[in-house]
């Protein structure tokens, strides 16, 4: 535990785990770009990282990629987000920064599932339905099975990942829906067209057929969310 703490509690690796909360491989050199530090430097970590099973890593010819090790650091990165103190409280310095925080709180994703307003509204929204039942496990729901049914969403069979998971949301300080569930749901939003992503960050936009399914299917249509 002392040394797994150690990882969390260095600057320079908190700047590559959020990176990385966007679910893809980076390589070495774009995360040292993206941290502003030299590439011997970013490795150095990368390796303690990868060594100490927050990472993994995969090579392709003579590229090495790494990407958080699975859903579960990743929800460990958003947890310890939530619980920092005072990181929303810093005003952003120019109006790019602001625009891209308002993106990122309104609707992003956390590795594998939505995140932001966004993923706590479906979240809460499916729990105020009996798609989702938080007083045991939390559940998925026999109406929540039938639901996901109905949009044509599949699970994994025999997957040793929890179904439904709470995930704490850094911005929101709610709970936002992870699991298999969470992250079929994320998957079925991107493959129909409801959000798109904005640029290469995590944040994502809806689309008109996304407030239109989200209305449709959640009776969301007076919901702030919905707003373009």
């Amino acid at each position: 535990m002392a040394a797994l703490a150690g990882l969390l509690a260095d600057a320079t690796s908190a700047v590559f785990r959020l990176a990385l909360l966007d679910g893809r491989a980076w390589t070495a050199t774009e995360l040292a770009r993206h941290a502003g530090i030299a590439a011997s430097t970013a490795t150095a970590h990368l390796n303690l990282l990868t060594e100490g099973g927050l990472l993994v890593e995969e090579r392709q010819g003579r590229h090495r990629y790494v990407r958080l090790a699975g859903p579960e650091a990743a929800e460990l990165v958003e947890h310890l987000s939530a619980l920092a103190p005072g990181r929303l409280a810093t005003p952003p310095r120019t109006l790019s920064a602001a625009t891209r925080r308002s993106a990122m709180a309104r609707a992003r994703t956390c590795y594998d599932h939505l995140a932001g307003l966004l993923g706590v509204t479906i979240t809460e929204t499916m729990a105020e339905r009996g798609l989702l039942d938080w007083r045991r496990g939390p559940a998925l729901t026999a109406a929540g099975a039938e639901w996901l049914d109905a949009l044509g969403i599949a699970l994994p069979e025999n997957s040793e990942r929890p179904a439904v998971r709470p995930c704490l949301d850094f911005t929101e300080r709610r709970p936002h829906l992870a699991g298999t569930v969470g992250a079929a749901l994320s998957r079925h939003a991107f493959d129909a067209g409801w959000i798109v992503r904005i640029g290469t960050t995590r944040a994502v936009s809806l689309t008109p057929e996304g407030r239109d399914a989200l209305s449709n299917h959640l009776d969301l249509r007076h919901h702030a969310i919905l707003e373009p």
